[in-house]
């Protein structure tokens, strides 16, 4: 199918997002749409199924599900009204985990995730740590790893009684990070993620 010819300075809901029949992905920020970046490196890819294997194998048989891109996160700008045209601002993370079931249906998770997992790339790095960090402290996600493939490093933000995210640590090497929605039960072996 060709590509749609979208305003690019209009703003858009989750509604007219599910209308776009191609090949393009794309995010709604606050009702902008954000093109996604062609097919991910080699080394995102084994380091998104790294964590997702890791994550998965942890929560088998637990009230958690883990979820990776492309699955859609809409977060709705008012919690009461969640109708599709009342929804602008729709992410696809790397990774997420959601405990509260009830969010998830067949689109997706609709609502914070607990846990975000976010791997950056030279075309995406400003969208994860600046503007997808504001979206996901503002709506509530729990806990926000950015990992960052070509240094090797996790850094890891937990958010605060005042709901605004804290540095949890910076992580490297042959760390084991805590996953603390999980009271730290769950850590995960850097070795294993990059190797």
């Amino acid at each position: 199918m060709d590509t749609l010819k979208l305003d690019l300075n209009k703003r858009y809901t989750y509604a007219d997002y599910l209308t776009w029949m191609d090949n393009v992905s794309r995010e709604l920020y606050n009702g902008f749409i954000k093109l996604m970046t062609p097919s991910p490196s080699r080394k995102h890819q084994l380091i998104s199924t790294n964590l997702v294997s890791i994550c998965w194998n942890y929560l088998r048989n637990k009230n958690c599900e883990v979820y990776h891109a492309p699955s859609d996160v809409r977060f709705p700008t008012n919690k009461k009204d969640k109708a599709d045209n009342s929804i602008y601002t729709v992410l696809q993370p790397d990774l997420y985990v959601v405990c509260d079931l009830s969010k998830l249906d067949d689109r997706g998770c609709l609502g914070a995730p607990d846990f975000i997992i976010e791997i950056v790339s030279a075309q995406n790095s400003k969208r994860d740590i600046k503007d997808k960090f504001e979206i996901y402290q503002n709506h509530g996600v729990r806990e926000y790893w950015i990992v960052n493939p070509n240094d090797e490093n996790v850094n890891v933000f937990l958010l605060d009684k005042k709901g605004k995210y804290q540095l949890g640590g910076m992580f490297a090497g042959d760390d084991k990070i805590p996953v603390h929605i999980f009271n730290g039960d769950l850590r995960i072996n850097l070795i294993e993620v990059f190797s």
